[in-house]
């Protein structure tokens, strides 16, 4: 699997647009999950996280840019214009999102007042749109998916950082009008509707002057005013991990069942060194055993330990970067950047054959929890010997059983 910076070849144009992502995240990730088959019973499992997301995002895009403008109070400084020109574009999106903007289209000033309609809420036009199509009522439903995936979001739209806050902006809208555009088309599948009766779906991407199409327009437009040309690669760096988390917590909402108390299930985890040389991704549950070890080269490294078979863990770019460093019985074998120095994951003493993957070197989006253990590595053919007793006791109990 290639990363998006490295199909952003010298001779394109440096200035990244919008169809020029849409483009590249079809060709990186086909179909969107949405856009598969479902039963009535998995769109009724589905739609009360999907209107989980709807109805709380606007307010978190609201509120992203609260402690930036902390931060300028409390420092006695002025508005930088990054922060006004993600914010305006955020309002912008707000309004949409709570009808404001479609009131005064159709209205005028004079349709002022009609705000105060909170049918018009875009939450509120798919709560009504689930509603005919299940024949009951519906409420949001705020699970440890969606809310693990929300807060993620919210951490990419209020980052210190502009590059980052502008990268997550275009992500979340772009993905969106593929992510509706999917579940429309299935909806009206599984239920035999009439496309043109879902007036959520309808009003983001139906008809001449879909909603999306402006949000999609005033995100891109961002790009241009906050990303020169040398920040290119960074920004699609960030910006396929902003459309990653979107179109992973989708995928889980598809297998949401399967997903129930299972922390076992298998996500991919990407993570990268310190200055993105090196790119790669592990397949682990989203709830993680870590192991940390007290040796004198993971104390000095702060190395936080993931243990993998060797099918587990794919390089994505940049093994070119790594370079390899060995001690003692010259059993190990260290990896390291050898631009940044970071050590991301490495062929360790005890599984020669698999990786010890560094968890801090995973993006947080797709971790649930880490259960962190000790290894005496002081003491380490000791410690070895004891853990694999432990591992033998515990099977031989489990088969007396």
């Amino acid at each position: 699997m290639t990363s998006q910076a490295s199909r952003l070849t010298p001779d394109q144009s440096p200035q990244i647009c919008c169809k020029y992502l849409t483009e590249q995240a079809r060709a990186l990730f086909g179909p969107h999950p949405f856009a598969a088959e479902m039963s009535e019973d998995q769109v009724a499992r589905l739609l009360p996280d999907y209107l989980a997301m709807s109805q709380a995002f606007p307010y978190l895009q609201a509120g992203s840019q609260r402690d930036l403008i902390f931060d300028a109070m409390n420092h006695n400084r002025d508005i930088a214009r990054d922060i006004e020109l993600t914010s305006v574009v955020g309002n912008f999106i707000c309004w949409d999102e709570t009808g404001g903007y479609g009131q005064i289209l159709q209205g005028g000033k004079a349709a002022l007042p009609d705000i105060l309609v909170t049918e018009n809420f875009h939450s509120n036009l798919l709560r009504k749109d689930a509603s005919q199509l299940l024949g009951r009522a519906i409420r949001p439903h705020y699970s440890a998916t969606t809310k693990r995936y929300l807060h993620s979001i919210y951490a990419g739209l209020s980052s210190k950082d502009p590059l980052v806050r502008c990268a997550f902006m275009v992500a979340f809208e772009l993905h969106a009008a593929d992510m509706i555009e999917s579940l429309w088309t299935t909806l009206v599948k599984t239920f035999k509707a009439r496309p043109g009766d879902l007036e959520y779906f309808r009003s983001h991407v139906g008809g001449e002057d879909p909603a999306e199409k402006y949000h999609g327009e005033m995100t891109g437009r961002l790009i241009g005013e906050l990303i020169p040309a040398d920040r290119n690669n960074r920004f699609l760096d960030e910006f396929d991990r902003a459309y990653r988390l979107s179109l992973q917590w989708c995928c889980d909402l598809c297998r949401i069942d399967s997903l129930k108390g299972d922390d076992h299930s298998e996500v991919e985890h990407h993570g990268r060194c310190h200055c993105g040389s090196v790119k790669f991704y592990v397949k682990a549950p989203r709830g993680l055993s870590a192991v940390r070890c007290n040796c004198s080269i993971c104390e000095m490294s702060g190395f936080l330990h993931l243990l993998v078979p060797g099918n587990k863990l794919r390089i994505k770019c940049g093994e070119e970067f790594l370079t390899t460093y060995q001690f003692n019985k010259n059993i190990a074998r260290h990896t390291f950047c050898r631009v940044c120095g970071v050590k991301p994951f490495y062929r360790p003493r005890s599984n020669p054959d698999g990786f010890s993957v560094n968890i801090r070197c995973l993006d947080k989006g797709t971790i649930e929890r880490i259960t962190v253990s000790e290894f005496d590595g002081e003491h380490w053919d000791q410690a070895f010997r004891s853990m694999h007793q432990d591992l033998q006791s515990c099977v031989e109990h489990k088969t007396l059983e």
